[in-house]
Parts: structure tokens; C-alpha cells; sequence
């Protein structure tokens, strides 16, 4: 039995079809997550300062994409490279800024809140990416 060679692409979710709630998840589970952490006496500037972060963090993705998207291959290609350098290099130079300006435990708690977001927004991205359309 031969498959078609485009067989995997039945097997994606196209990534219009994953509703917004899932796509987001990891921004509404942070944002749920807020009071809770403010309630439960961990550093209010680290839980703040780490959710806002993983917000901005997100939305400078999704432009990152959108912009990659209309543009040629190759600065496609480029400007998503970039975009995955620069990130966690503003994450972990703000978390550092945080410690700093804060205390430690204000760090810590900042870091600890985008780990777990990027953990659930891995996992969401290997589970739900997107079709790639393939030029034959």
C-alpha cells in the first residue's frame, strides 16, 4: 500500500482550526494564575513583572510570525531565526532586571511563571502546530 505524499498533512490540525482559547493557553492559564500567587504571598513584583512578561514575550512572537509569514523565503527564515534568539534573550535579561531591582525571590518567581507558560506552550505546539503548505 502506497500513501500519498501528502498523507502527514491529514494527520496536522491546520492551525486556523485549533480554537483561540487552546492556542493562548498558556497566556489564560497565567493570567488565571495571578491572583492566586498574589493570594498565596509569592513576591507580587516577580508574579507581576513574570506574567506581563510571558504576555509581551507571546505577542512579539505572534507579530514575529505574521510578519515572517508575508514575506520570501529566506528573510522568512531569518527574521524567525532572530526572533528565536531575541526572546529568551529579553526573557532572561528582564528576570535578571527583576532580581535585581526586586529581590531574588522576586526573580525566581518571574522565571518560575515563564518556565512553566513555555513548558505548556511547547507542549501545545508540538500537539497542535500548524500545516506547512509544501511547494510539489
Amino acid at each position: 500500500m502506497n500513501a500519498p505524499a501528502n498523507a502527514t498533512d491529514h494527520a496536522l490540525p491546520p492551525h486556523d482550526s485549533v480554537p483561540l482559547p487552546i492556542r493562548f493557553f498558556d497566556v489564560l492559564l497565567v493570567v488565571a494564575f495571578l491572583p492566586f500567587a498574589l493570594l498565596a504571598g509569592l513576591p507580587a513584583l516577580g508574579a507581576v513583572a513574570g506574567v506581563s512578561l510571558w504576555i509581551v514575550l507571546r505577542a512579539i512572537g505572534l507579530a514575529i510570525d505574521v510578519y515572517a509569514a508575508k514575506q520570501e523565503f529566506r528573510r522568512a527564515t531569518a527574521v524567525t531565526f532572530a526572533g528565536g534568539l531575541l526572546r529568551p534573550l529579553i526573557l532572561g535579561l528582564t528576570i535578571l532586571a527583576i532580581g535585581e531591582v526586586g529581590e531574588r525571590e522576586d526573580g525566581l518567581t518571574a522565571a518560575l511563571i515563564a518556565l512553566v507558560a513555555f513548558t505548556i506552550y511547547m507542549l501545545l505546539s508540538f500537539v497542535f502546530r500548524p500545516q506547512r503548505k509544501t511547494s510539489t
